[in-house]
């Protein structure tokens, strides 16, 4: 079983076609090993003092911690929004076998 880190990261966008592209060029890049796309969410937040009530698509990616900066990097450079939701969680447990599997699937840093 790997001691390195892996999380969780959550990055949603207008177009779920467009952010199911960017996900599989991050999976076939191996930037994560996989994604998890969610066409339709419904996402509430406030924008330069305005409320907004409108549909977007989601993905949880799961990949290294230490490749979230480069993540970050391209999500910002090449998504739709300003400023693009991308979060990320830790993962804490799990079963070792995906664990390790996530490693292995991904680029090492």
């Amino acid at each position: 079983m790997t001691t390195e880190a892996i999380c969780e990261v959550v990055i949603t966008a207008p177009d779920p076609e467009w952010l199911a592209g960017f996900t599989r060029r991050l999976v076939d890049e191996r930037w994560c090993a996989s994604g998890h796309v969610v066409a339709q969410v419904r996402s509430l937040y406030r924008w330069q003092g305005r409320v907004y009530d409108r549909t977007e698509g989601r993905v949880a990616l799961h990949t290294r911690v230490s490749l979230l900066t480069e993540i970050i990097r391209l999500t910002t450079a090449e998504h739709p929004y300003e400023v693009p939701c991308v979060v990320a969680t830790p993962v804490f447990g799990g079963s070792p076998g995906y664990v390790d599997w996530v490693i292995a699937e991904t680029r090492a840093p």
